[in-house]
């Protein structure tokens, strides 16, 4: 596509970019001006016959790591990370790399969420699928980071990939994500760091957050976030090497 100059800020794991579009000179592809890219993306078959036998066979733990902006689930999954030797994947990075890749499905995300629109949650789970596929054979286990959103997010990936192991729940006060977040706001620069859009995120984040917990309640290891850093891992390796011992 020539002439579309595009400045991504950030994409959220619910594939939602925060954009600035500037110097707009487009000429459509002839793919562009007879189909809407949502529709496209979920016309084309993205991961083929996929055998993911390997995978449910080989009884790799799969944990779900969920806890609101601010509740500290990125510290954590980096020390769960070099503890254990997971993969760790957030739908939100994936959505990045696929748009830098430059691929046609990159080139159709791209134009997705240059206009805010949502992406589809097939094509979020494709490429959780792909991801988990490409490691499957040398991967310890995965932490699949932010992931679900909401209970049929959760039903399609145990549907379509395979069964969640724990769902690791960083429960933290929205006065304590609050305080973090804006201590961070002064270093990392982002627009949503402040105190009216740190307070709707929360509340985005409860409206979604629990059903899901209430639906998996099963499998959720509640850890309390609101302590320190050291304390909150010890939690986490204790509720990781209860599973382990049992697969």
């Amino acid at each position: 596509m020539r002439g579309l100059r595009l400045e991504v800020k950030e994409v959220t794991e619910s594939g939602v970019v925060r954009h600035i579009l500037a110097g707009q000179e487009k000429q459509e592809t002839a793919a562009e001006s007879r189909s809407d890219p949502v529709e496209v993306l979920k016309d084309s078959k993205m991961s083929g016959n996929d055998d993911l036998a390997t995978l449910r066979q080989s009884k790799l733990p799969i944990i779900w790591v969920l806890g609101g902006p601010g509740s500290g689930k990125g510290t954590q999954c980096a020390r769960l990370v070099a503890k254990y030797g997971f993969i760790h994947l957030s739908s939100g990075d994936l959505l990045r790399e696929e748009v830098s890749s430059g691929s046609e499905r990159g080139k159709q995300l791209n134009e997705i969420m240059a206009t805010g629109q949502l992406v589809p949650k097939d094509i979020v789970l494709d490429l959780i699928k792909q991801a988990i596929l490409k490691n499957v054979n040398t991967a310890k286990g995965f932490l699949i980071d932010g992931y679900p959103r909401e209970i049929q997010q959760g039903v399609d990936f145990e549907d379509k990939i395979a069964p969640c192991s724990l769902v690791l729940y960083f429960d933290c006060s929205d006065q304590t994500m609050t305080v973090r977040l804006l201590g961070r706001a002064k270093d990392s620069g982002r627009v949503d760091d402040n105190e009216e859009a740190i307070k709707k995120r929360l509340v985005t984040f409860h409206e979604h957050s629990e059903p899901v917990m209430e639906h998996y309640k099963a499998k959720v290891a509640r850890i309390d976030a609101n302590v320190d850093p050291e304390t909150i891992f010890n939690l986490s390796q204790q509720n990781v090497d209860r599973i382990l011992a049992n697969l």
